[in-house]
């Protein structure tokens, strides 16, 4: 049972502590994946803004703006447009009131935002860029952004906040805008250009090429990145399970609670679209500061877990297999003890019942096997003893009955010696049977006996020293001296034990009857210190008039262990009741019923076992399992009922004479 124990908790520590270290290590990579794709996504801004003021730096829109070609214009814009991967790219003048197109210079409402604002009034501000989100009027208005790129309708979502919204309309853009200085100084132009994030899958790729690269997953996992508006899917390579990108689909409750709404860093699990992925979020905020959406990195969990439930098992297994071979080890060492002394028993109860046996050669090679070899050498003595006194009785006998007309007046004289040495001779074989046995005992008593003499000794000085003042406490000095003289009485019965037979006198059975009331007030007397200090009531009912068949000492024990427990479960101000009473002609019995916390009912078939002790405070859990032993070996039987808040009832049913 500890291997099983040991076992079982082993697994549970190593289950335990890998699942905790796996995932420990699952997000701080996700944690570092979302960083790098932060870098990443930062990069496309800083990528914008170098080739915006490229462009302003370039002789040849230089040259274009001094001239006033507006189809030069136009082309340089367009071709731009295409080598920067912008969606948008506008060139305005420098007040932004006006705006290239095909047919010239036209009136154009520049954006209002904070990042227009830091361009027009700032002299030394030259490129800046942001996110900044765009309506549908605003979308609508400008050349580059399609409909078909913008718009995406909403799909269902498990664990998503609920929502009325049919489609995502609005527009994310990183927004970059440039000066134009002229060589005075002067600004004669704006560049301003737009990257719509909607639907920009090679956007999200590229990110997600450059964090999940071959070998960055354990085999069957796969790495996504997506970029939300608010809490919309409006580009990312998360899959449905049709295999078509994830668009539309709606980021869990929980986590736009906790990024959205309170601008954490969500790094835990979480469900994406339809499956459980370790994943990382992070607000994307605008040029107002604003949270408008999240940047999330993660990859699928299953894979992971798989990899973690395979290492668990095999550990487990091996775990199981080394308490199988220990437990094996552990019942084969036990037997190679166990048996040697199972048959040194059977010979010792052999030759007390008068038989002739012999234990014979043990192949042990150790302690156990000189033991064996010294008492068939102990035993083998006492049978020479037994002989020669048989010889010799024999060879008296002739001689006797020989000269028996010689040795008239000496007959009565030899009968008594004859009959003296008969009985010598019965002692000595007893004697020499039990040798071993006496000399163990004798030593158990007389260790036993010293400290008791010197508690007695102590006892006595006690007394004297105290005078009058012992009053008080004659009854604990009284209770003390008696227990010392029942620890001699139990190392009385210790000798007793090993004697051939036991002693009658006169008929008088092996044990005096126990007379349950004496009894009973003689135990109260022993709790009494408890019952008094917690405020206990004990009412006791004595209806029995037959005295029951079992060692006093012993059942005084049973009844010790009884009120403990009683006392144990019982609140202060408790009651307890003892009822002695008859049961038919053969029993008697004596119950023990509290007012405690009662015992759950599927703890009463346990309450005997050895070492139980739920619902206890303190205890070892034998007093009820050695109070079952003493009864049922003198034929009586204990008997529990209890309900719970109630109490519990004990009663105890033995021979009565």
């Amino acid at each position: 049972m500890p291997l099983v124990l040991l076992a079982v908790t082993v697994m549970l520590l190593a289950y335990r502590w890998s699942s905790d270290y796996t995932y420990e290590q699952l997000f701080a990579k996700v944690n570092t994946d979302l960083r790098v794709a932060r870098d990443s996504f930062s990069d496309i801004e800083a990528i914008g803004q170098r080739r915006l003021l490229a462009l302003a730096n370039s002789a040849r829109l230089a040259t274009a703006i001094d001239t006033g070609d507006a189809q030069r214009l136009n082309e340089l814009m367009v071709v731009q447009s295409t080598l920067g991967e912008f969606d948008f790219l506008n060139l305005l003048t420098g007040n932004a009131q006006q705006r290239m197109t095909s047919s010239g210079w036209q009136p154009y409402h520049f954006r209002d935002s904070p990042l227009s604002a830091q361009v027009l009034l700032t002299r030394d501000v030259e490129t800046i860029s942001g996110i900044e989100i765009y309506s549908v009027e605003q979308w609508q208005a400008q050349e580059g952004l399609q409909a078909s790129a913008v718009t995406l309708p909403l799909v269902d979502t498990v664990r998503a906040a609920p929502t009325s919204r049919q489609i995502e309309d609005r527009a994310m853009v990183i927004r970059t805008v440039q000066s134009v200085y002229d060589a005075a100084g002067n600004r004669v132009a704006i560049l301003e250009a737009g990257l719509l994030l909607n639907r920009n899958f090679t956007f999200v790729d590229r990110i997600r090429d450059l964090v999940y690269g071959p070998g960055s997953l354990a085999p069957g996992s796969r790495g996504t990145v997506t970029v939300f508006l608010d809490d919309v899917r409006i580009t990312t390579n998360v899959l449905l399970a049709d295999g078509t990108r994830a668009l539309g689909t709606r980021v869990s409750k929980e986590v736009r609670d906790a990024v959205l709404a309170r601008g954490q860093i969500w790094v835990d699990r979480a469900f994406v679209v339809n499956d459980w992925y370790i994943s990382a979020y992070e607000p994307i905020v605008d040029v107002a500061g604003e949270r408008v959406g999240m940047l999330y990195a993660g990859y699928l969990e299953a894979p992971f877990r798989q990899e973690l439930f395979k290492a668990i098992t095999a550990l487990s297994a091996l775990i199981l297999a080394g308490s199988l071979a220990a437990g094996v080890a552990a019942i084969v060492g036990a037997r190679s003890v166990f048996s040697p002394i199972e048959t040194i028993t059977s010979v010792v109860r052999a030759t007390a019942r008068g038989e002739h046996q012999r234990i014979g050669p043990m192949s042990t090679g150790n302690e156990i096997g000189e033991l064996a070899f010294q008492f068939d050498a102990m035993l083998n003595n006492v049978d020479q003893h037994r002989r020669r006194i048989e010889r010799d009785a024999l060879l008296l006998e002739e001689k006797v009955a020989t000269r028996t007309v010689e040795l008239k007046q000496q007959n009565e004289r030899l009968q008594d010696s004859i009959e003296l040495l008969k009985q010598t001779r019965r002692q000595l074989a007893t004697a020499e049977k039990l040798a071993a046995l006496g000399e163990l005992t004798a030593g158990v008593a007389h260790e036993i006996n010293n400290p008791t003499a010197v508690i007695l000794g102590n006892m006595d000085v006690l007394v004297a020293d105290l005078g009058d003042q012992r009053v008080p406490v004659q009854t604990e000095i009284d209770l003390i001296i008696e227990q010392v003289y029942r620890i001699r009485s139990i190392t009385d019965r210790l000798l007793q034990y090993s004697r051939a037979e036991r002693q009658k006198h006169n008929g008088q059975r092996e044990h005096p009857p126990v007379v349950l009331g004496d009894l009973i007030d003689d135990t109260l007397k022993l709790l009494s210190h408890e019952l008094v200090g917690r405020h206990i009531q004990v009412n006791v009912k004595n209806h029995a008039e037959k005295a029951a068949i079992i060692d006093r000492q012993e059942f005084q024990q049973v009844l010790v262990n009884l009120l403990s427990n009683a006392i144990a479960a019982v609140d202060a101000g408790g009651a307890i009741t003892v009822v002695a009473f008859d049961e038919g002609e053969r029993h008697v019995n004596i119950c023990v019923e509290d007012t405690g916390r009662g015992i759950a009912a599927e703890h009463l078939p346990l309450v005997f076992d050895p070492f139980f002790t739920a619902g206890k405070a303190q205890g070892t859990g034998l007093g009820l399992s050695v109070s079952y032993g003493i009864i049922r070996r003198y034929g009586g039987d204990i008997m529990v009922t209890s309900v719970i808040g109630q109490g519990s009832k004990f009663v105890v049913s033995l021979p009565a004479v």
